[in-house]
């Protein structure tokens, strides 16, 4: 699958490449994001080497590394000798072209420090006593985001203050997401979207038909699927206790956002789940979301915790709770409950995240009226407001509103968000208000004719196969 977006992520790989001297880069993120590809595509025409570490004993990544250190040098002994330590290993690499910028890499690096623990602290004096000089980029890539952090990144670890960079490989935004499909229709784009989110290998295997039902079914809906498991393979290797966390995200993923609720039902204090929600976050999967007039979010008492992935909350909605019946082959009835609730529990709130980032991506441009400081949902105890879009300077505010639905919306939805917007009181009566409706099928006569007559309200139509692209 050729490689979508990546553009930030290989200029960085390239600038590194680029720095005199030696540098080190560590690339990390969760599983299936591409960044074996992304590695690949930057050692292209570059004199290197890249080694994927096994979860084997050490001694077998030893010979594993050795092997691939051969073929790049086409040192004879290393090709048939044995007994070779790490420390000689690079010492072979070092010698080789020492005039000639060379790529190391090596994928799933955390297996090196699962094996041996020590390998941070032999790889730390092995940069510190040769590579560092010796005109090499070394890459140390990994899948296993909390391991990856406590070998490389964290203060304790034997690498701390080594690297000259490094690169957090996220899900691949939705504006690239044609690109995969590109004859795909916005509605089609957005619904297999709110399946595989931006994760490229779990688009590769919802291609091949524009059914996302017969995707589904095919890739998810049997035991056999290529992620029927997926969630559950995640969460086993990144945490010591992954029932727990897999109860944490069941509950969020079924409408249970308050932390003091979520605590309650689960049966824990709100200390113990705070920490166990950091580390969800930091994996990706969850997010604190407060009202985006909030002036210091981090000490909000109204933060609410959604789950950030698609994927993952569409697992936990139409796959986690009828397993059961997935595994007595009784597909009819978790179809049905498919069809009953996937667009309207699943699909509208994906097409919601996907407006905003549309606002934030088009900041100050076509459709948005003004440069945004900050961009967020809206709530208080009685109302809810999809976007908030403002700039404190200027004391401009946007409202928006999301509609996914069959039918094209009408000028009651614009009456009913200006009324909703009096219910924010950030600079009330001394504000600069602006309105944005989105909409899968396109608006009314109506709404049209009176969006003609006010210049302070857009409409955005999902349609083509770039959704929101002009602009």
């Amino acid at each position: 699958m050729k490689t979508v977006d990546r553009i930030e992520e290989l200029r960085f790989l390239e600038a590194e490449y680029a720095r005199p001297g030696s540098s080190f880069v560590i690339v990390y993120g969760r599983r299936r994001l591409g960044k074996t590809h992304v590695l690949r595509e930057f050692l292209q025409g570059k004199p290197g080497m890249y080694y994927l570490a096994t979860e084997e004993a050490d001694a077998e990544n030893v010979r594993g590394f050795q092997a691939q250190a051969a073929a790049f040098t086409g040192h004879a002994l290393l090709a048939k000798g044995g007994g070779f330590s790490w420390n000689d290993l690079f010492d072979a690499l070092c010698e080789h072209s020492p005039t000639t910028k060379k790529v190391i890499a090596i994928d799933e690096f955390q297996y090196l420090g699962k094996a041996n623990r020590a390998f941070p602290s032999v790889l730390q004096k092995i940069w510190d006593e040769r590579l560092k000089d010796a005109n090499i980029m070394l890459i140390l890539c990994g899948s296993l985001i909390t391991m990856m952090y406590s070998q490389t990144l964290a203060y304790d670890s034997p690498l701390y203050g080594r690297r000259t960079g490094q690169l957090r490989m996220r899900q691949i935004p939705f504006r690239y997401y044609h690109e995969f499909f590109p004859d795909m229709q916005a509605t089609q784009l957005i619904e297999h979207y709110a399946v595989t989110g931006g994760v490229p290998k779990y688009v590769e295997v919802f291609r091949g038909g524009s059914d996302i039902y017969q995707r589904i079914c095919e890739n998810i809906l049997t035991p056999q699927g290529y992620l029927y498991e997926e969630p559950i393979f995640l969460l086993e290797r990144e945490v010591s206790e992954p029932s727990r966390y897999l109860s944490i995200v069941k509950r969020i993923a079924h409408g249970n956002h308050k932390l003091g609720h979520l605590a309650a039902s689960l049966g824990i204090t709100q200390n113990k789940l705070t920490e166990y929600l950091a580390t969800l976050i930091n994996l990706d999967l969850v997010e604190r979301q407060v009202p985006v007039t909030e002036s210091n979010p981090e000490k909000s008492k109204r933060g609410l915790y959604f789950l950030r992935d698609n994927f993952i909350a569409f697992w936990f909605r139409f796959v986690f709770p009828y397993r059961s019946q997935i595994e007595m082959q009784n597909l009819g009835y978790v179809l049905g409950k498919l069809h009953e609730g996937f667009v309207f529990n699943h699909v509208s709130h994906v097409f919601e995240r996907i407006c905003m980032e549309w606002v934030a991506e088009a900041n100050g441009g076509e459709g948005v009226f003004f440069k945004q400081q900050k961009v967020g949902r809206w709530w208080n105890d009685r109302e809810e407001i999809d976007i908030v879009a403002l700039n404190e300077d200027t004391r401009d505010i946007l409202f928006g509103e999301c509609k996914y639905s069959a039918n094209p919306v009408d000028t009651d939805v614009f009456y009913a968000l200006r009324q909703k917007s009096a219910a924010v009181k950030w600079h009330l009566g001394n504000r600069q208000e602006h309105y944005a409706l989105f909409s899968k099928t396109g608006f009314t006569q109506e709404l049209h004719a009176l969006a003609a007559r006010q210049p302070n309200l857009k409409l955005r139509e999902a349609k083509g196969t770039e959704p929101f692209a002009s602009r």
